[in-house]
Protein backbone atom coordinates (compact mmCIF):
# COMPACT_ATOMS: atom_id res chain seq x y z
CA UNK A 1 0.00 0.00 0.00
CA UNK A 2 1.71 3.17 -0.84
CA UNK A 3 2.37 6.09 1.86
CA UNK A 4 0.77 9.00 1.78
CA UNK A 5 2.56 12.18 1.26
CA UNK A 6 3.58 13.86 4.44
CA UNK A 7 1.82 17.45 3.54
CA UNK A 8 -1.16 14.98 4.29
CA UNK A 9 -0.47 14.72 7.94
CA UNK A 10 -2.46 16.66 9.96
CA UNK A 11 0.20 18.42 12.37
CA UNK A 12 1.48 15.28 14.83
CA UNK A 13 2.03 16.29 18.62
CA UNK A 14 6.11 16.10 19.86
CA UNK A 15 6.32 17.18 22.86
CA UNK A 16 9.00 18.07 25.50
CA UNK A 17 6.87 17.50 28.99
CA UNK A 18 9.45 15.78 31.56
CA UNK A 19 8.07 12.13 32.04
CA UNK A 20 7.97 11.93 36.23
CA UNK A 21 4.14 10.55 36.92
CA UNK A 22 4.06 6.81 37.84
CA UNK A 23 1.14 4.56 38.37
CA UNK A 24 -0.10 5.88 41.53
CA UNK A 25 0.23 9.44 40.80
CA UNK A 26 -2.08 8.67 37.50
CA UNK A 27 -4.49 6.93 39.59
CA UNK A 28 -4.83 9.73 41.82
CA UNK A 29 -4.44 12.72 39.32
CA UNK A 30 -7.48 10.30 38.04
CA UNK A 31 -9.38 10.75 41.10
CA UNK A 32 -8.39 13.53 42.26
CA UNK A 33 -10.24 15.34 39.27
CA UNK A 34 -13.49 13.03 39.61
CA UNK A 35 -14.20 13.35 43.31
CA UNK A 36 -15.00 16.75 44.12
CA UNK A 37 -18.47 18.79 43.57
CA UNK A 38 -20.29 16.08 41.98
CA UNK A 39 -19.71 13.50 44.88
CA UNK A 40 -19.49 15.75 48.06
CA UNK A 41 -22.01 18.76 46.88
CA UNK A 42 -23.83 17.78 44.12
CA UNK A 43 -24.74 14.45 44.60
CA UNK A 44 -27.55 15.88 46.90
CA UNK A 45 -29.21 17.71 43.62
CA UNK A 46 -29.13 13.60 42.11
CA UNK A 47 -31.18 12.14 44.86
CA UNK A 48 -33.48 15.68 45.31
CA UNK A 49 -34.06 15.52 41.69
CA UNK A 50 -34.90 11.91 40.56
CA UNK A 51 -35.10 10.26 43.79
CA UNK A 52 -32.70 7.40 45.05
CA UNK A 53 -33.50 4.95 42.82
CA UNK A 54 -33.84 7.71 39.43
CA UNK A 55 -30.06 8.75 40.67
CA UNK A 56 -28.75 5.00 41.10
CA UNK A 57 -29.77 4.52 37.42
CA UNK A 58 -28.46 7.47 36.18
CA UNK A 59 -24.66 6.70 37.94
CA UNK A 60 -24.79 3.15 36.63
CA UNK A 61 -25.64 4.24 32.90
CA UNK A 62 -22.77 7.11 33.22
CA UNK A 63 -20.34 4.97 35.22
CA UNK A 64 -20.48 2.18 32.39
CA UNK A 65 -20.21 4.54 29.38
CA UNK A 66 -17.02 5.98 31.02
CA UNK A 67 -16.25 2.21 31.32
CA UNK A 68 -16.39 2.27 27.59
CA UNK A 69 -14.48 5.12 27.03
CA UNK A 70 -11.50 4.54 29.76
CA UNK A 71 -10.88 1.23 27.47
CA UNK A 72 -11.14 2.97 24.42
CA UNK A 73 -8.89 6.01 25.86
CA UNK A 74 -6.43 3.07 26.53
CA UNK A 75 -5.79 1.83 23.86
CA UNK A 76 -5.16 5.33 22.55
CA UNK A 77 -3.14 6.62 25.08
CA UNK A 78 -0.94 3.63 25.02
CA UNK A 79 -0.65 3.84 21.14
CA UNK A 80 0.50 7.63 21.68
CA UNK A 81 0.93 9.22 25.49
CA UNK A 82 1.27 12.79 24.37
CA UNK A 83 -0.31 15.71 26.29
CA UNK A 84 -2.74 16.54 23.67
CA UNK A 85 -4.29 13.24 24.19
CA UNK A 86 -8.02 12.78 22.93
CA UNK A 87 -7.60 16.26 21.31
CA UNK A 88 -4.72 15.09 19.95
CA UNK A 89 -6.04 11.65 18.50
CA UNK A 90 -9.26 13.73 17.32
CA UNK A 91 -7.51 15.75 14.87
CA UNK A 92 -5.11 12.81 13.74
CA UNK A 93 -8.43 10.15 13.35
CA UNK A 94 -10.99 12.54 12.24
CA UNK A 95 -11.02 15.22 11.48
CA UNK A 96 -8.20 18.55 12.13
CA UNK A 97 -11.38 21.04 12.91
CA UNK A 98 -13.42 18.20 14.89
CA UNK A 99 -9.85 18.67 16.95
CA UNK A 100 -9.82 21.91 16.70
CA UNK A 101 -12.93 22.93 18.21
CA UNK A 102 -12.59 19.52 20.92
CA UNK A 103 -9.19 20.97 21.91
CA UNK A 104 -10.82 25.03 22.86
CA UNK A 105 -13.84 23.28 24.30
CA UNK A 106 -12.50 21.21 26.59
CA UNK A 107 -9.87 23.32 27.61
CA UNK A 108 -12.85 26.08 28.63
CA UNK A 109 -14.53 23.63 30.18
CA UNK A 110 -12.06 22.34 33.10
CA UNK A 111 -11.20 26.50 32.98
CA UNK A 112 -14.46 26.71 34.25
CA UNK A 113 -14.52 23.65 36.30
CA UNK A 114 -11.72 25.89 38.13
CA UNK A 115 -14.02 28.46 38.84
CA UNK A 116 -16.95 26.45 39.80
CA UNK A 117 -15.10 24.04 41.96
CA UNK A 118 -13.74 27.64 43.86
CA UNK A 119 -17.31 29.05 44.10
CA UNK A 120 -18.44 25.85 46.16
CA UNK A 121 -15.36 26.48 47.90
CA UNK A 122 -16.02 29.63 49.16
CA UNK A 123 -19.81 28.44 50.15
CA UNK A 124 -18.24 25.77 52.52
CA UNK A 125 -16.33 28.30 54.04
CA UNK A 126 -19.26 30.47 54.72
CA UNK A 127 -19.56 27.25 57.76
CA UNK A 128 -17.01 28.85 59.46
CA UNK A 129 -17.06 32.25 58.47
CA UNK A 130 -20.27 33.68 57.24
CA UNK A 131 -19.45 37.35 57.77
CA UNK A 132 -16.22 37.16 55.41
CA UNK A 133 -17.42 37.76 51.49
CA UNK A 134 -16.81 34.91 49.15
CA UNK A 135 -14.34 37.04 47.10
CA UNK A 136 -11.23 36.82 49.25
CA UNK A 137 -11.39 32.77 50.14
CA UNK A 138 -11.93 32.35 46.05
CA UNK A 139 -8.57 34.68 45.68
CA UNK A 140 -6.45 33.11 47.83
CA UNK A 141 -7.77 29.33 47.20
CA UNK A 142 -7.03 30.30 43.12
CA UNK A 143 -3.40 31.50 44.12
CA UNK A 144 -2.61 28.22 46.11
CA UNK A 145 -3.67 26.13 43.14
CA UNK A 146 -1.69 28.12 40.92
CA UNK A 147 1.31 27.60 43.38
CA UNK A 148 1.05 23.60 43.23
CA UNK A 149 1.02 24.12 39.39
CA UNK A 150 3.82 26.05 38.76
CA UNK A 151 6.10 24.19 40.29
CA UNK A 152 7.26 21.16 39.10
CA UNK A 153 5.08 18.14 37.43
CA UNK A 154 6.38 15.62 40.14
CA UNK A 155 5.59 18.23 42.66
CA UNK A 156 2.23 18.55 41.46
CA UNK A 157 1.92 14.55 41.07
CA UNK A 158 3.00 14.47 44.61
CA UNK A 159 0.63 16.94 45.99
CA UNK A 160 -2.61 15.31 44.10
CA UNK A 161 -1.30 12.33 45.44
CA UNK A 162 -1.99 13.05 48.87
CA UNK A 163 -4.64 15.39 48.42
CA UNK A 164 -6.72 12.57 46.97
CA UNK A 165 -6.06 10.10 49.69
CA UNK A 166 -7.80 12.41 52.00
CA UNK A 167 -10.92 12.14 49.88
CA UNK A 168 -10.48 8.51 49.68
CA UNK A 169 -10.09 8.15 53.45
CA UNK A 170 -12.47 10.05 54.01
CA UNK A 171 -15.35 8.04 51.11
CA UNK A 172 -14.94 5.01 52.77
CA UNK A 173 -15.36 6.34 56.11
CA UNK A 174 -18.48 7.75 55.17
CA UNK A 175 -19.16 3.84 53.43
CA UNK A 176 -19.02 2.39 56.30
CA UNK A 177 -20.72 4.16 58.93
CA UNK A 178 -23.36 4.93 56.45
CA UNK A 179 -23.39 1.03 56.39
CA UNK A 180 -23.33 0.87 60.49
CA UNK A 181 -26.43 2.86 60.27
CA UNK A 182 -28.06 1.15 57.71
CA UNK A 183 -28.02 -1.69 60.14
CA UNK A 184 -28.77 -0.11 63.61
CA UNK A 185 -25.38 -0.36 64.57
CA UNK A 186 -25.11 3.64 64.86
CA UNK A 187 -28.20 5.48 65.19
CA UNK A 188 -29.83 7.46 61.96
CA UNK A 189 -31.48 10.28 61.71
CA UNK A 190 -35.71 10.36 62.41
CA UNK A 191 -36.41 9.73 58.62
CA UNK A 192 -33.64 7.07 58.01
CA UNK A 193 -34.33 3.39 56.65
CA UNK A 194 -35.48 1.88 53.04
CA UNK A 195 -38.78 3.34 53.04
CA UNK A 196 -36.98 6.33 51.70
CA UNK A 197 -37.40 4.37 48.22
CA UNK A 198 -41.12 3.96 48.54
CA UNK A 199 -42.13 7.79 49.90
CA UNK A 200 -43.87 9.66 48.21
CA UNK A 201 -43.11 9.32 44.18
CA UNK A 202 -39.57 7.34 45.07
CA UNK A 203 -37.71 5.49 44.02
CA UNK A 204 -38.28 7.40 40.41
CA UNK A 205 -38.90 10.71 40.52
CA UNK A 206 -39.44 13.03 37.93
CA UNK A 207 -40.03 10.73 35.24
CA UNK A 208 -37.51 11.21 31.94
CA UNK A 209 -36.77 14.75 32.47
CA UNK A 210 -35.16 13.81 36.30
CA UNK A 211 -33.31 11.07 34.85
CA UNK A 212 -31.51 13.02 32.11
CA UNK A 213 -31.12 16.18 34.52
CA UNK A 214 -29.33 13.55 36.83
CA UNK A 215 -26.97 12.13 33.91
CA UNK A 216 -26.19 15.41 33.32
CA UNK A 217 -24.92 15.64 37.10
CA UNK A 218 -23.69 12.37 37.08
CA UNK A 219 -21.99 13.27 33.75
CA UNK A 220 -20.41 15.98 35.72
CA UNK A 221 -19.58 13.95 38.91
CA UNK A 222 -17.20 11.38 36.60
CA UNK A 223 -15.61 13.75 34.56
CA UNK A 224 -12.02 13.70 35.04
CA UNK A 225 -11.82 9.91 35.01
CA UNK A 226 -10.23 10.82 31.28
CA UNK A 227 -7.12 13.32 32.65
CA UNK A 228 -5.13 9.47 32.93
CA UNK A 229 -4.87 9.91 29.43
CA UNK A 230 -4.13 13.93 29.36
CA UNK A 231 -1.66 13.02 32.37
CA UNK A 232 0.14 9.89 29.81
CA UNK A 233 1.80 12.72 28.50
CA UNK A 234 4.26 12.94 31.56
CA UNK A 235 3.72 9.44 32.65
CA UNK A 236 6.78 7.01 32.78
CA UNK A 237 6.37 3.82 31.16
CA UNK A 238 2.96 4.54 29.74
CA UNK A 239 2.31 1.11 28.32
CA UNK A 240 2.00 -0.40 31.53
CA UNK A 241 0.99 2.40 34.10
CA UNK A 242 -1.26 3.75 31.47
CA UNK A 243 -3.99 0.38 31.73
CA UNK A 244 -3.31 -0.10 34.89
CA UNK A 245 -4.29 3.15 36.23
CA UNK A 246 -7.38 3.02 34.37
CA UNK A 247 -8.66 -0.12 35.77
CA UNK A 248 -8.11 1.09 39.27
CA UNK A 249 -9.39 4.12 38.52
CA UNK A 250 -12.87 3.12 37.21
CA UNK A 251 -13.33 0.49 39.49
CA UNK A 252 -13.11 2.76 42.38
CA UNK A 253 -14.60 5.72 41.03
CA UNK A 254 -18.25 3.56 40.53
CA UNK A 255 -17.79 1.96 43.64
CA UNK A 256 -17.39 4.97 45.82
CA UNK A 257 -20.34 6.90 43.62
CA UNK A 258 -22.81 4.43 42.91
CA UNK A 259 -22.59 2.98 46.62
CA UNK A 260 -22.50 6.17 48.36
CA UNK A 261 -25.64 7.43 46.33
CA UNK A 262 -27.05 4.20 47.83
CA UNK A 263 -26.43 5.02 51.12
CA UNK A 264 -27.36 8.84 51.07
CA UNK A 265 -30.28 7.61 49.44
CA UNK A 266 -31.37 5.43 52.30
CA UNK A 267 -30.67 7.28 55.39
CA UNK A 268 -31.56 10.88 53.63
CA UNK A 269 -35.13 11.16 51.89
CA UNK A 270 -35.10 12.73 48.64
CA UNK A 271 -37.59 15.39 50.44
CA UNK A 272 -35.20 16.50 52.82
CA UNK A 273 -35.00 20.69 52.12
CA UNK A 274 -31.76 20.49 53.30
CA UNK A 275 -30.43 18.26 49.51
CA UNK A 276 -29.08 20.78 46.91
CA UNK A 277 -32.10 21.91 44.41
CA UNK A 278 -32.70 23.57 41.55
CA UNK A 279 -33.87 26.51 43.71
CA UNK A 280 -30.46 25.80 45.72
CA UNK A 281 -31.68 26.35 49.14
CA UNK A 282 -27.50 25.73 50.63
CA UNK A 283 -24.98 24.86 48.14
CA UNK A 284 -22.74 24.71 51.58
CA UNK A 285 -24.36 21.74 52.63
CA UNK A 286 -22.97 18.71 51.84
CA UNK A 287 -25.19 14.96 52.33
CA UNK A 288 -22.18 13.59 53.88
CA UNK A 289 -22.11 16.10 56.42
CA UNK A 290 -26.32 15.31 56.97
CA UNK A 291 -25.60 12.05 57.14
CA UNK A 292 -23.09 12.57 60.22
CA UNK A 293 -25.04 15.05 61.78
CA UNK A 294 -28.34 12.40 61.61
CA UNK A 295 -25.65 9.96 63.53
CA UNK A 296 -24.93 12.23 66.01
CA UNK A 297 -21.28 12.76 65.26
CA UNK A 298 -21.43 17.03 65.20
CA UNK A 299 -17.47 17.68 65.40
CA UNK A 300 -17.19 14.62 62.30
CA UNK A 301 -19.60 17.10 60.68
CA UNK A 302 -17.68 20.17 60.79
CA UNK A 303 -14.81 17.83 60.16
CA UNK A 304 -16.72 17.00 56.84
CA UNK A 305 -16.89 20.65 55.80
CA UNK A 306 -13.35 20.74 56.26
CA UNK A 307 -12.53 17.55 53.97
CA UNK A 308 -15.25 18.59 51.45
CA UNK A 309 -12.98 21.93 51.04
CA UNK A 310 -10.18 19.79 50.91
CA UNK A 311 -11.66 17.97 47.88
CA UNK A 312 -12.96 20.46 46.09
CA UNK A 313 -9.46 22.37 46.35
CA UNK A 314 -8.01 18.99 44.88
CA UNK A 315 -10.50 18.81 42.06
CA UNK A 316 -9.96 22.33 41.03
CA UNK A 317 -5.93 21.71 41.12
CA UNK A 318 -6.40 18.73 39.00
CA UNK A 319 -8.55 20.51 36.86
CA UNK A 320 -5.88 23.70 36.72
CA UNK A 321 -3.39 20.86 35.47
CA UNK A 322 -5.08 19.23 32.77
CA UNK A 323 -6.22 22.00 30.82
CA UNK A 324 -3.02 23.48 31.12
CA UNK A 325 -1.46 20.44 29.47
CA UNK A 326 -4.58 20.43 26.66
CA UNK A 327 -3.71 24.12 25.61
CA UNK A 328 -0.25 23.47 25.95
CA UNK A 329 -0.73 20.23 23.20
CA UNK A 330 -3.08 22.55 21.37
CA UNK A 331 0.14 25.50 21.02
CA UNK A 332 2.34 22.37 20.32
CA UNK A 333 0.27 21.15 17.59
CA UNK A 334 -0.33 24.84 15.88
CA UNK A 335 -3.76 25.30 16.64
CA UNK A 336 -3.32 27.60 19.13
CA UNK A 337 -0.43 30.51 19.73
CA UNK A 338 2.51 29.31 19.95
CA UNK A 339 3.77 31.34 22.67
CA UNK A 340 1.54 28.87 24.97
CA UNK A 341 4.32 25.69 23.79
CA UNK A 342 6.68 27.80 26.18
CA UNK A 343 8.10 25.62 29.26
CA UNK A 344 9.83 26.34 32.27
CA UNK A 345 13.11 24.68 32.96
CA UNK A 346 11.06 22.39 35.29
CA UNK A 347 8.92 21.45 32.16
CA UNK A 348 5.57 23.31 33.19
CA UNK A 349 4.19 25.71 30.65
CA UNK A 350 3.48 28.28 32.37
CA UNK A 351 2.28 30.94 30.21
CA UNK A 352 -0.33 28.03 29.25
CA UNK A 353 -0.74 27.85 32.86
CA UNK A 354 -1.20 31.94 33.12
CA UNK A 355 -3.82 31.90 30.56
CA UNK A 356 -5.84 29.15 32.44
CA UNK A 357 -5.39 30.74 35.77
CA UNK A 358 -7.25 33.77 34.13
CA UNK A 359 -10.08 31.74 33.06
CA UNK A 360 -10.50 30.24 36.86
CA UNK A 361 -11.14 34.06 37.55
CA UNK A 362 -14.55 33.68 36.41
CA UNK A 363 -15.29 32.71 39.88
CA UNK A 364 -15.20 36.06 41.42
CA UNK A 365 -18.27 37.08 39.33
CA UNK A 366 -20.09 34.78 42.01
CA UNK A 367 -19.49 37.05 44.40
CA UNK A 368 -20.80 39.80 41.97
CA UNK A 369 -24.24 37.79 40.93
CA UNK A 370 -25.23 35.81 43.66
CA UNK A 371 -23.08 32.55 44.57
CA UNK A 372 -25.94 29.88 43.88
CA UNK A 373 -26.94 30.84 40.73
CA UNK A 374 -23.26 31.40 38.86
CA UNK A 375 -22.49 28.09 40.67
CA UNK A 376 -25.45 25.92 39.06
CA UNK A 377 -24.85 28.27 35.58
CA UNK A 378 -21.17 27.10 35.87
CA UNK A 379 -21.61 23.03 36.44
CA UNK A 380 -24.37 22.80 33.48
CA UNK A 381 -22.09 24.65 31.09
CA UNK A 382 -18.61 22.21 32.12
CA UNK A 383 -21.07 19.43 31.93
CA UNK A 384 -22.42 19.72 28.39
CA UNK A 385 -18.70 20.99 26.83
CA UNK A 386 -16.99 17.61 28.86
CA UNK A 387 -19.50 15.19 26.91
CA UNK A 388 -18.16 16.10 23.77
CA UNK A 389 -15.12 15.34 25.04
CA UNK A 390 -16.39 12.19 25.71
CA UNK A 391 -18.13 12.27 22.44
CA UNK A 392 -14.55 13.09 20.90
CA UNK A 393 -12.75 9.92 22.60
CA UNK A 394 -15.72 7.09 21.26
CA UNK A 395 -15.54 8.53 17.78
CA UNK A 396 -11.65 8.84 17.96
CA UNK A 397 -11.37 5.17 19.04
CA UNK A 398 -14.08 3.64 16.80
CA UNK A 399 -11.89 5.42 13.89
CA UNK A 400 -8.59 4.62 14.80
CA UNK A 401 -9.38 0.98 14.88
CA UNK A 402 -11.00 1.24 11.39
CA UNK A 403 -7.60 3.02 9.83
CA UNK A 404 -5.76 0.60 11.49
CA UNK A 405 -7.25 -3.02 9.73
CA UNK A 406 -7.27 -0.43 6.66
CA UNK A 407 -3.75 0.28 6.87
CA UNK A 408 -2.96 -3.97 6.62
CA UNK A 409 -2.19 -4.25 10.46
CA UNK A 410 -4.01 -6.67 13.06
CA UNK A 411 -5.47 -5.72 16.10
CA UNK A 412 -2.88 -8.06 18.00
CA UNK A 413 -0.23 -5.43 16.68
CA UNK A 414 -1.18 -3.08 19.45
CA UNK A 415 0.70 -2.69 23.18
CA UNK A 416 -3.34 -2.34 24.86
CA UNK A 417 -6.71 -3.30 23.05
CA UNK A 418 -9.74 -2.18 24.18
CA UNK A 419 -11.55 -5.50 25.21
CA UNK A 420 -15.18 -4.06 24.49
CA UNK A 421 -14.73 -2.69 20.81
CA UNK A 422 -16.87 -1.92 18.73
CA UNK A 423 -19.85 -2.03 21.08
CA UNK A 424 -18.32 0.43 24.05
CA UNK A 425 -17.59 3.29 21.80
CA UNK A 426 -20.56 2.80 19.59
CA UNK A 427 -22.49 2.68 22.64
CA UNK A 428 -20.47 5.59 24.47
CA UNK A 429 -21.21 7.61 21.60
CA UNK A 430 -24.71 7.15 21.07
CA UNK A 431 -25.27 7.74 24.81
CA UNK A 432 -23.50 11.06 24.66
CA UNK A 433 -25.38 12.07 21.88
CA UNK A 434 -29.00 11.18 23.89
CA UNK A 435 -27.80 12.95 27.22
CA UNK A 436 -26.15 16.10 25.44
CA UNK A 437 -29.65 16.67 23.49
CA UNK A 438 -32.75 15.52 25.65
CA UNK A 439 -30.95 17.40 29.09
CA UNK A 440 -33.83 19.67 28.66
CA UNK A 441 -36.20 19.00 26.36
CA UNK A 442 -39.21 19.67 27.88
CA UNK A 443 -38.41 23.35 28.11
CA UNK A 444 -39.27 23.34 24.30
CA UNK A 445 -42.64 23.19 25.06
CA UNK A 446 -42.88 26.54 26.27
CA UNK A 447 -40.11 28.13 24.23
CA UNK A 448 -41.12 31.67 24.46
CA UNK A 449 -41.40 31.56 27.99
CA UNK A 450 -38.13 29.26 28.96
CA UNK A 451 -36.14 30.59 25.97
CA UNK A 452 -33.36 31.75 28.28
CA UNK A 453 -33.34 28.45 29.86
CA UNK A 454 -33.04 26.69 26.15
CA UNK A 455 -29.85 29.09 25.69
CA UNK A 456 -28.02 29.00 28.63
CA UNK A 457 -28.52 24.43 28.26
CA UNK A 458 -27.76 24.27 24.98
CA UNK A 459 -25.29 27.12 23.76
CA UNK A 460 -22.15 24.89 23.83
CA UNK A 461 -23.51 22.62 20.97
CA UNK A 462 -23.39 26.12 18.11
CA UNK A 463 -20.19 27.07 19.88
CA UNK A 464 -19.02 23.68 19.04
CA UNK A 465 -20.11 23.38 15.50
CA UNK A 466 -19.10 26.86 14.89
CA UNK A 467 -15.26 26.43 15.70
CA UNK A 468 -15.41 22.99 13.98
CA UNK A 469 -16.90 24.66 10.63
CA UNK A 470 -14.83 27.58 11.04
CA UNK A 471 -11.74 25.98 10.81
CA UNK A 472 -12.88 23.53 8.32
CA UNK A 473 -13.77 26.39 6.07
CA UNK A 474 -10.34 28.49 7.27
CA UNK A 475 -8.01 25.76 6.72
CA UNK A 476 -9.63 23.25 4.31
CA UNK A 477 -9.80 20.59 6.03
CA UNK A 478 -12.12 17.45 5.71
CA UNK A 479 -12.30 14.02 7.41
CA UNK A 480 -9.38 12.51 7.61
CA UNK A 481 -9.01 9.30 5.06
CA UNK A 482 -8.53 6.22 6.32
CA UNK A 483 -5.18 5.72 4.45
CA UNK A 484 -3.76 8.73 5.73
CA UNK A 485 -4.17 8.27 9.32
CA UNK A 486 -0.54 7.91 10.95
CA UNK A 487 -0.02 4.69 12.53
CA UNK A 488 3.84 5.27 12.78
CA UNK A 489 4.27 4.26 16.52
CA UNK A 490 2.34 0.66 16.08
CA UNK A 491 4.95 -2.00 15.61
CA UNK A 492 4.46 -5.07 13.72
CA UNK A 493 5.34 -8.49 14.61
Amino acid sequence: MSHPHPHQHPVVEHDDLHRKLKARHLTMIALGGAIGTGLFVASGASIAQSGPGGALLAYCLIGLMVYCLMTSLGELAVHMPVAGSFVTYSALYVDEGFGFALGWNYWFSLAVTIAVELTAAQLVMQYWFPEVPGIYWSAGFLALMFALNAFSVKGFGEAEYWFAMIKVVTVVVFLCVGVLMILGILKGGPQSGWHNFTTGEAPFVGGLPGLFAVAMIAGFSFQGTETVGVAAGEAADPGRTIPRAIRQTFWRILLFYVVAILIIGVLIPYTDPNLLRNDVTDVGVSPFALVFQHAGLAFAAALMNAVVLTALLSAGTSSMYVSTRILYGLAVSQRAPRALAKLTPNGVPFNALLVTTGIGALCFFSSLFGDKAVYLWLLNTSAMTGFFAWLGIAVSHYRFRKGLLYQGYKVSDLAYRSPLYPFGPIFAGVLCLVIVGGQNYQAFTDIPGRWQEIVSTYIGVPVFLALWLGYRIVRGTRMIDYEDMPFELVKKD
